[in-house]
């Protein structure tokens, strides 16, 4: 006997190997009708999995996320078999899960049209209604190569030359078709209930302009009919919202082939534009703020000194001035320092609260861009708090307090993520711990829920982002506030402590951004 414990802490005895579909029935047949996988030590599992030893056991529906998740991935794989069915030849790229649907890339002969999505989606229906499981079997790699390899599947053989010599290699098959996959998958595609294909584009192999490009097919499911139902007119809400297109209707900006993502404020709009600075402005000199402009360029010494040059090139424009190298600015906060050093701070002169409502250029592939919410240029609300290791909470929580603010005055709802120390950074370990730490207890203190984004720090420090709900339920991530310990260090900051010795500020660098 092993044991299970399951989510409300409750701990079972059950017979080694028994699967998660049968644990779920020994709690209750109801669970068991609408249980799609399990999580086992927080690892998702089909629920054909045996469970072998004693372990942490949820049982995963179709009410929560990761139920979701499956289920889009599952949807994709029955979408590829009809593809495969109506168009013989078609050899399959990948087909992951995402946000709100699936897709799948493949390379066939003939070129989709919208025509064929209600033909595969035909297609897709009826393979539902003959209720295929899917099974999964584990292989060595040279039963993988064997098998795909006289398919011609050439893009799975690459996949599978590409995993480590140790890795687990799985094929699920629903129907007539096989797929090389991880998993984990629906017990049957008699579980896809409320599926639509939604557009095609095409996508670089793997991602890279050097490979051939396939087609993508994309899609979206749920669990109900209306939830799709909701879905679907959220999408019609969203073109009707689409602020591309009221920024014309409404005279407030424009968006031209002269100058791609560099977008053009009309009278109107710059009416609105000045309303939100003043209220910015007002709100700032009340909470202690003082006001600067820095220059939009600066030279490339300086971004050597920031850390900038070799971290974030690729996102800068360049120019030269009388022989010499010139960046614009991807960033406020290097001319924020500058300014720190135009004399000789005391410790009673911190914190110090900068703000700048600063032009900010960052070079985006074109591909990338999108009205004002993806541009090249933008106006970076921006704040500089230079303040004393004992300050660092008490200014954390100042910053958030102001961001919650903000959105609320306009409305929004918001979830918060902390993102930690990316690969490419600067800096010790010891500084990032300190800083992650503060960000954590500051977040604490508030009562705000959080979640970990590994990674997804910038460069110079670890950073708190604010990703804002609109209308629709999308999230746009807004508003950061990092907490940087590298930047004074750079610049060779000091103040003057109370025993009249130099010492080196801490520096916050938080900052609402708005593209407006």
């Amino acid at each position: 006997m092993i044991k299970v414990t399951l989510k409300d802490g409750t701990i079972r005895e059950v017979e080694q190997g028994t699967t998660i579909a049968e644990l779920a029935l020994s709690i209750s047949r109801g669970l068991a009708k609408v249980a799609v996988a399990g999580k086992v030590n927080d690892k998702t599992k089909d629920l054909s999995y045996p469970l072998t030893e004693d372990a942490a056991v949820e049982i995963v529906t179709l009410d929560s996320e990761e139920g979701l998740d499956v289920l889009r991935h599952s949807t994709a794989h029955l979408m590829a078999e009809a593809v495969g069915n109506l168009f013989p030849g078609t050899k399959f790229g990948i087909g992951p899960a995402i946000a709100k649907g699936y897709y799948y890339d493949f390379d066939s002969e003939h070129v989709f049209t919208p025509e064929d999505l209600v033909s595969i989606e035909k297609e897709m229906n009826r393979l539902v209604k003959e209720k295929h499981s899917f099974q999964r079997r584990e292989v060595s790699r040279a039963e993988a190569l064997s098998h795909f390899g006289k398919l011609g599947e050439k893009y799975k053989v690459e996949l599978i030359e590409g995993l480590p010599d140790d890795a687990t290699i799985s094929m699920y098959t629903q129907g007539n078709f096989t797929d090389l996959c991880a998993g984990p998958h629906l017990p049957s595609t008699a579980n896809i209930k409320a599926f639509k294909l939604m557009s095609l584009a095409g996508a670089y192999w793997r991602g890279s302009e050097k490979n051939k490009m396939l087609q993508r097919i994309y899609g979206t499911v749920f669990a109900k009919p209306a939830d799709l139902e909701d879905h679907l007119f959220k999408l019609e809400e969203a073109k009707r919202r689409d602020h591309r297109k009221l920024g014309l209707e409404l005279d407030l900006f424009s968006l031209h082939e002269e100058g791609p993502g560099f977008p053009f404020f009309h009278p109107k709009g710059m009416i609105l534009r000045n309303a939100l600075e003043d209220f910015w402005r007002q709100e700032h000199r009340r909470r202690g703020y003082q006001e600067i402009k820095t220059p939009i360029i600066l030279n490339r010494s300086m971004w050597e000194q920031s850390g900038h040059w070799d971290h974030y090139k690729e996102n800068m424009y360049f120019t030269e001035i009388d022989d010499q190298d010139f960046c614009v600015k991807p960033m406020n906060c290097p001319g924020g320092m500058i300014m720190y050093k135009t004399k000789m701070r005391s410790y009673r002169d911190l914190p110090l609260r900068v703000g700048e409502l600063g032009l900010v250029h960052r070079h985006e592939l074109s591909g990338a861009l999108h009205g004002l919410l993806r541009v090249r240029n933008f106006t970076q609300d921006d704040a500089h708090i230079f303040m004393l290791p004992s300050q660092i909470n008490e200014e954390l929580i100042g910053v958030i307090e102001l961001v919650d603010y903000f959105y609320k005055v306009f409305g929004f709802e918001y979830n918060v993520e902390l993102s930690t120390r990316p690969e490419d950074s600067m800096g010790s370990d010891e500084d990032w711990e300190t800083a992650t730490k503060a960000l954590q207890a500051a977040l604490e203190d508030k009562g705000i829920e959080y979640k970990i984004n590994p990674g997804d720090g910038a460069f110079y420090g670890p950073k708190i982002d604010f990703h804002v709900k609109d209308c629709l339920d999308r999230t746009w991530q807004c508003g950061t506030i990092q907490l940087d310990f590298q930047m004074p260090e750079k610049f060779d900051l000091s103040y003057i402590g109370e025993r009249r010795s130099k010492a080196s500020p801490s520096h916050g660098s938080p900052g609402c951004v708005w593209k407006y």
